[in-house]
């Protein structure tokens, strides 16, 4: 039997998928552009923080339920989710519009 994997192991495999959709995919980042986003139907994939407020969390969710698109709830915290775009700012959230070289879409859908 494989070990399982650890929630920490979990997040790092996110990480690495998220700074590789930086350097070779498309996406937004923020609240307003992936609401934009979701609209225009563009959006492939939706990264929410954990200490995204609720009614901005469940709007998004409603938006993505109309567009068909996956709502993906990272781990960490704001502060995390912008350090692992590579970013020196916080980020609460962000749409993925073309996954690039990485495999992000099947890692969250499986």
């Amino acid at each position: 039997m494989p070990p399982k994997k650890t929630k920490k192991s979990l997040a790092e495999g996110m990480n690495a998928r998220l700074a590789l959709v930086m350097k070779s995919g498309k996406y937004t980042l923020g609240y307003r552009t992936a609401i934009k986003s979701l609209r225009g139907g563009k959006s492939r994939l939706i990264i929410v923080c954990n200490n995204c407020p609720t009614l901005r969390k469940s709007e998004i969710e409603y938006y993505a339920m109309l567009s068909k698109t996956t709502v993906h709830h990272y781990s960490g915290n704001n502060v995390e989710l912008g350090t692992a775009c590579g970013r020196y700012y916080r980020v609460s959230c962000l749409s993925i519009t073309d996954p690039g070289d990485s495999d992000i879409l099947k890692a969250v859908e499986g």
